[in-house]
């Protein structure tokens, strides 16, 4: 039995030990979710109070050769604490001298003026008082940290810094509407800046990176941030648009649009095989001068009646029909032509017209009357065929581009509404229809491309810190717009229009150009066309021969002239020379010239020192000059390498292209520059151009490779 009684009494004390430890548990869970509801509820407000997101640095939108087109930097603001205890024991012997700062700093008010809104707020115990009146950056933050009061910091000063980013375009207004802009994004800016136009909008997924999350903790009376979740910054994106390329397409817009007094005026290049848009230009008419305030060679404001550049097309649908053949005669009269009741006059009709001509001659002259006896000729029985043609062609549709706001084509049909007696008549040669520049120049860089038809783009890859993520490849709208036969006629007469037609004005000594002219009268809402507005344009590509770029240039309502040749053709010549000079003559250099000097190792400009210390461990004796500046330039001469003085200018932005970030960093900072550096390598492209002015502060930002 005493056994049997010391078990029994250790099995109860273990119950009962359990039973307490049960009761135990359940009134603590009993508090937890009564009784002390309220402190957790606090506690979770707490902590839901103290989020922070944390936002992550926008991605940059590059130039095909990775020139930072738009980029972020950071901006701040300061405010002031003017409830805290640091403040309450100084304010009164320096406030006024923080407003006579604030003053002389900003320029934007008085000292009197200051130091009233000081008082006020201080009156009001504003605990986040806002002391800039504009977001200032990192060199005038640590000015103003020096202030009165608030050079005792954040706690003895009640400093309060905020950071934002600010989204510029290093290279100014190039491609500015292509490249696009933010705006304050869901709910008036609580979600940051978003993209909204452009390539900005279109990328913003890829470009806005993701938040992080921080709190805010109060350790022993002082608060810090301790971050959660890290964010994840945008990524990059690599354009098709060549900076040099761009500069030579706006700067002949720019004087032409002045010299002309146009409402507004677009220029597009394209590389023909890929369809890479490489220069797109768009000024319109702002307060006197001309601005990128639109993207007129692809929105919805661009899109107009083509006139004459669209009687290619039109002869290209009844050559592939098999209805005409370019040598083919037709009677184009003194240049008046009466259709139904609508009458059509040729630009050369006040003297007498062309007569009789063959179709390329037609072509070549752009004769209205004779492209639209042509094709009434043609297809007047059944209208279904010619319409049907174009829209074969793909003319009817929207490219599909990356951006939002791309214009729609217009084209009547037989039997709709809209479908008059005269349509089919006035269609031929570029009315009634409505398309943008790029949707034109879509179709001709087609015909350039032997009949291929790909889709314009304006982005190339997509880059994670350097790392490729995505490569965007041509797409091919149309594999074969017509046949070779017809291709082969359509680029004779796009020459000839330019060898002896109404572009020969164009024509230059080193390569052929193949194109056509546009003038189409510009109608004003339901009232029809109004006297003395037009549309001037010119659409080709060059060389003729072996078609390596293709280009599109439109004015809208210029004053004086405004034939197509002497409007928009200066433009284009302008273009395509200096294209030809720079781009295309630079692949062609005497193999002769390649293989001299290939001997000789490869140096780049750099610390002379430098150079000739590994000069020296490599053993190479052909290196001679020891200039004494800190960059030393470099250059072969027969079979020695020269090193001289590589002389820096005040106020003149140094080269230092081809260096090491190091040492580029120190040249442009010893200027007075202040440096962004991306990437790792040797410097490729630098933001401000070597040579060019600048002012002392301003920011450069070099690309390493």
């Amino acid at each position: 039995m005493g056994i049997k009684s010391t078990i029994v009494t250790r099995i109860a004390v273990v119950y009962f030990l359990l039973l307490f430890f049960g009761v135990v548990i359940i009134l603590k869970l009993v508090s937890v979710q009564k009784i002390k509801t309220a402190r957790w509820e606090q506690i979770a407000k707490n902590l839901s109070k103290n989020k922070v997101i944390t936002e992550p640095n926008r991605g940059n939108i590059c130039a095909d050769d990775g020139s930072v087109l738009a980029t972020s930097v950071p901006g701040y603001l300061v405010r002031i604490d003017l409830a805290s205890e640091g403040v309450k024991r100084v304010y009164s012997k320096e406030s006024d001298s923080l407003a006579y700062h604030l003053s002389s700093f900003f320029k934007d008010a008085t000292q009197e003026e200051y130091n009233r809104r000081l008082n006020a707020a201080y009156r009001n115990k504003d605990r986040g008082f806002m002391l800039t009146p504009r977001k200032i950056d990192f060199i005038e933050l640590q000015q103003i940290k020096k202030f009165p009061i608030l050079r005792r910091g954040q706690f003895g000063g009640g400093r309060i810094i905020e950071q934002e980013n600010n989204r510029i375009t290093p290279l100014g207004i190039l491609a500015l509407r292509t490249i696009g802009g933010l705006n304050k994004g869901a709910y008036g800016g609580v979600h940051g800046n978003i993209g909204y136009t452009g390539l900005e909008g279109a990328y913003e997924t890829y470009l806005k990176g993701k938040s992080g999350v921080s709190y805010k903790q109060n350790l022993s009376g002082r608060w810090i941030t301790r971050t959660e979740i890290e964010p994840n910054d945008g990524m990059d994106i690599i354009t098709t648009i060549n900076v040099k390329l761009q500069d030579i397409a706006e700067n002949a817009l720019y004087k032409q649009l002045q010299k002309t007094d146009s409402d507004w005026g677009t220029a597009i290049l394209i590389e023909v095989q890929t369809g890479e848009i490489k220069a797109i230009a768009n000024l319109g008419k702002e307060n006197g001068d001309y601005h990128e305030n639109y993207n007129y060679a692809i929105g919805h404001a661009g899109c107009y009646e083509p006139g004459s550049t669209f009687k290619l097309p039109s002869l290209m649908a009844a050559m592939e029909d098999g209805l005409i053949d370019t040598s083919d005669v037709f009677d184009t009269g003194n240049g008046v032509w009466k259709y139904k009741d609508q009458t059509i006059y040729d630009s050369d009709y006040k003297n007498g017209g062309y007569g009789k001509m063959t179709v390329k001659q037609i072509f070549e002259k752009s004769s209205n009357v004779g492209v639209a006896k042509i094709i009434t000729s043609c297809y007047e029985k059944n209208p279904k065929d010619y319409i049907d043609r174009i829209y074969n062609f793909g003319l009817n549709k929207t490219l599909g581009l990356e951006m939002k706001g791309e214009g729609e084509p217009l084209f009547k049909y037989p039997g709709d509404k809209d479908w008059w007696g005269t349509s089919l008549a006035w269609m031929s040669y570029g009315y009634e229809i409505k398309m943008t520049p790029l949707q034109v120049l879509t179709f001709y860089n087609a015909v350039a491309n032997n009949g291929k038809m790909v889709k314009p783009r304006l982005v190339r890859e997509i880059r994670d810190n350097g790392t490729l993520v995505k490569r965007l490849k041509p797409e091919v709208l149309n594999p074969m717009i017509v046949s070779k036969e017809t291709l082969g006629k359509a680029r004779k007469m796009l020459e000839g229009a330019c060898e002896t037609g109404t572009g020969k004005t164009l024509n230059n000594p080193f390569f052929k150009i193949a194109g056509k002219t546009g003038t189409a009268q510009i109608a004003v809402g339901q009232e029809g066309y109004e006297k003395g507005m037009y549309l001037a344009s010119f659409a080709g590509y060059f060389p003729a021969d072996n078609p390596k770029y293709s280009v599109m240039v439109t004015f809208n309502n210029p004053k004086g002239g405004y034939y197509g040749s002497s409007v928009a053709g200066p433009v284009f010549k302008e273009i395509a020379e200096k294209v030809f000079a720079m781009q295309i003559l630079s692949d062609k250099i005497p193999e002769e010239k390649k293989i001299e000097g290939s001997k000789l190792p490869n140096v780049k400009k750099g610390n002379p020192e430098d150079i000739l210390k590994i000069a020296k461990e490599l053993d190479l004796d052909n290196i001679i000059g020891e200039p004494t500046s800190y960059l030393a330039s470099v250059k072969k001469e027969e079979n020695q390498i020269v090193l001289s003085e590589n002389k820096i200018s005040a106020g003149i932005v140094p080269d230092v292209r081809g260096i090491g970030a190091s040492n580029a960093v120190f040249i442009m900072e010893n200027a007075g520059l202040r440096v962004k550096v991306k990437g790792v390598g040797k410097v490729k492209i630098q933001s401000l151009p070597p040579g060019s002015k600048y002012w002392n502060g301003q920011t450069v930002y070099l690309t390493l490779i």
